[in-house]
């Protein structure tokens, strides 16, 4: 808590040092973050964009609150299925900042099109989505923060391999950059913090893949969801009401059935190799209790060229809500920090 309090008051001292030394352009951001960003008819930010894919074309959907011409932070949702719904926090933080948001849910997931083709769930497929969700949205390097977490952390980081030229930056939360780590971490790590008679039934019921037995969700609940996923008595709507509405084909395909890492498509997955050759500033986000090990989070800010770490030491996977002030103060001080020309950030 003490640490806590540091924190913000000399966030708070250096904010309003910014005002005073700037205070033409705190008041042109002020009033332009409401402003109409195209003519036409308004539809809230609203904007359905129509994707190629090797099935046909689909149409996903996407949604802008603010406007800031050099701060546009693209929301990558996890899963693999979920739809932006739980990142609706971010509104009670960005707007006050000036910080311009967008939700996009992809495609399968939330108001996207879902073509029930599994042999679109694959991880090459949804970059070069990705790509042409920027490119409709016209993001690019002078503004583009991509934020990605859980599974589109992994998203967010296999597309910067490919296209890290049009970012401004990245933020990586809550994932680790290879599979078998994170498998590992999961196996070594995790499942021993849970009673041994309680894991002896989850195995069983994995071994059979007997996964829509009630049983290992009514195990899975209290003995890994709370203390690892979300460390809230009472879940918040938003993230309760993106979970109702999961695509579990996705998931599976991608994640595989079990909690315990990766089993599906993405069990071959890494980028350690890639991290090198990322010169743009990156954010990893790590917490104490999350299920990927915060030591690794930390590591990738180690490969990169110019990285920075944000450790929430109260937080699980969803440290965006179980740990919240450290995550959010932490997440908006790097992104006012790069826009004002930093390249690394202490955190």
């Amino acid at each position: 808590m003490l640490q806590r309090t540091i924190y913000s008051t000399v966030f708070i001292f250096s904010f309003l040092m910014m005002a005073c030394n700037s205070p033409e352009k705190s008041v042109e951001h002020s009033n332009n973050y409401f402003a109409r960003a195209d003519s036409g008819v308004q539809s809230g930010g609203v904007k359905v964009i129509a994707i190629e894919t090797p099935k046909g074309k689909f149409n996903v959907w996407s949604k802008r609150i603010g406007n800031n011409p050099t701060i546009k932070v693209l929301l990558l949702a996890g899963g693999p299925g979920i739809s932006h719904e739980y990142f609706e926090c971010f509104e009670s933080f960005f707007p006050k900042e000036g910080i311009e948001f967008i939700y996009y849910d992809q495609l399968g997931t939330g108001y996207s099109d879902d073509p029930k083709d599994t042999s679109l769930f694959n991880l090459d497929r949804s970059v070069e989505e990705l790509e042409q969700v920027r490119q409709a949205l016209h993001l690019d390097s002078t503004n583009l923060y991509l934020l990605g977490h859980s599974w589109g952390g992994i998203l967010a980081m296999q597309y910067a391999v490919k296209y890290q030229q049009h970012l401004k930056a990245l933020v990586i939360s809550d994932m680790m950059p290879d599979a078998a780590d994170y498998n590992a971490y999961a196996e070594n790590v995790l499942a021993k913090q849970i009673d041994s008679s309680v894991l002896d039934t989850l195995r069983r019921i994995e071994a059979k893949g007997d996964f829509e037995n009630p049983k290992y969700m009514e195990l899975l609940m209290p003995n890994f969801y709370a203390k690892h996923i979300l460390r809230l008595e009472t879940w918040p709507e938003p993230v309760n009401r993106a979970l109702a509405r999961v695509n579990n084909p996705m998931y599976v395909t991608m994640q595989g059935p079990s909690e315990f890492g990766l089993r599906g498509k993405l069990t071959g997955w890494s980028v350690k190799k890639d991290l090198p050759g990322f010169t743009v500033p990156v954010l990893s986000i790590g917490a104490k209790y999350d299920t990927m090990d915060p030591e690794s989070m930390k590591w990738i800010t180690g490969q990169v060229k110019n990285g920075s770490y944000l450790y929430c030491p109260n937080g699980s996977h969803m440290c965006l809500y179980d740990d919240q002030e450290i995550y959010m103060n932490g997440l908006i001080k790097f992104i006012k920090a790069i826009d004002g020309g930093a390249k690394k950030v202490e955190l």
